[in-house]
């Protein structure tokens, strides 16, 4: 089968498009005939070896940790899936014409493949950001860099909850925001004054998406570092800031969460991108240009 690895660090050059045998269901696992696969901002930091301090490494190395598809090899013990059915999830290696699931729940009928392959890692990360910076109904929320795709899911995801969100984009994404139920402003330069301008009583917590250097100046709106929390700057923890990060927690419950959102019409995600596996750089390049507005997708078939 055709997979998406990479044998050094480097550039998105480093991408192969390799041959591997098809892998076999373990216990505990489905596999899947992948339909898409999604990309994330942490598939580019790996591949280029930021986070080689914290892993690992043995090459070649596979790409791709979310994909949906539809089954066709069950695991021993696990039950409540059929072969044929459509499902969505987290896996290793998922930019592959076939690949393993850990965790899965069913692709609704209304949501897409490519929306259902680009799920996965932005609810987990929003879920887990949201619960760690420990925000409440009627409270605000800075978000930095709200309209790829984790923002996206945090924006929404506060929202049902009932937590007022300024999110900060470039003008062109201020009506997505708003289309997202947030209060949307610039970032950059005098962005405490427009915070104060919007939210004279002050703002809650914030959470940096982008890790773009904001911690200092979220930590100087917000007041209180405790309160401010990063998904994407490694270095959020000098500044007394919260890094969020780790394995998906209860992933089945919030799959699962997110399907029942969409095919109600409660949750979006805009797909900016698709590209075939054999493009799989170029979407790492967009990707690492950091102005997508929802989620770039690979389609596998």
């Amino acid at each position: 089968m055709k997979v998406i690895r990479y044998h050094a660090f480097g550039g998105p050059d480093e991408l192969r498009v390799d041959e591997m045998p098809v892998p076999h269901a373990g216990p505990g696992e489905i596999r899947i005939a992948v339909h898409c696969a999604g990309v994330n901002p942490s598939d580019w930091k790996r591949r280029e070896g930021q986070y080689k301090a914290f892993e690992d490494v043995v090459f070649p190395l596979t790409v791709g940790v979310e994909a949906s598809g539809i089954v066709d090899e069950i695991g021993d013990g696990v039950s409540g899936v059929a072969i044929g059915d459509a499902v969505f999830g987290f896996g290793d290696g998922t930019l592959a014409e076939k690949a393993i699931l850990t965790h899965w729940a069913a692709k609704p009928v209304a949501v897409s493949f490519e929306v259902a392959a680009g799920l996965p890692v932005i609810v987990d990360t929003a879920t887990r950001a949201l619960d760690e910076v420990n925000i409440e109904t009627g409270q605000t929320l800075l978000v930095s860099g709200a309209a790829g795709g984790v923002g996206t899911a945090i924006v929404q995801l506060a929202r049902l909850r009932g937590i007022i969100v300024i999110g900060s984009a470039s003008s062109p994404k201020h009506d997505y925001l708003v289309s997202l139920g947030a209060i949307p402003t610039t970032y950059g330069p005098g962005l405490k004054e427009r915070i104060t301008q919007l939210a004279p009583m002050g703002v809650d917590a914030a959470i940096d998406v982008a890790g773009s250097g904001v911690i200092p100046g979220l930590i100087s709106i917000v007041g209180n570092p405790a309160r401010v929390l990063s998904v994407a700057d490694l270095s959020a923890e000098q500044y007394g800031a919260k890094f969020s990060h780790g394995p998906p927690e209860q992933p089945e419950i919030a799959l699962a969460k997110i399907a029942r959102l969409c095919a109600g019409g409660l949750f979006t995600l805009p797909i900016q991108g698709v590209y075939p596996l054999q493009q799989t750089a170029d979407a790492h390049r967009v990707s690492a240009e950091g102005h997508v507005t929802g989620k770039l997708v690979i389609k596998v078939r």
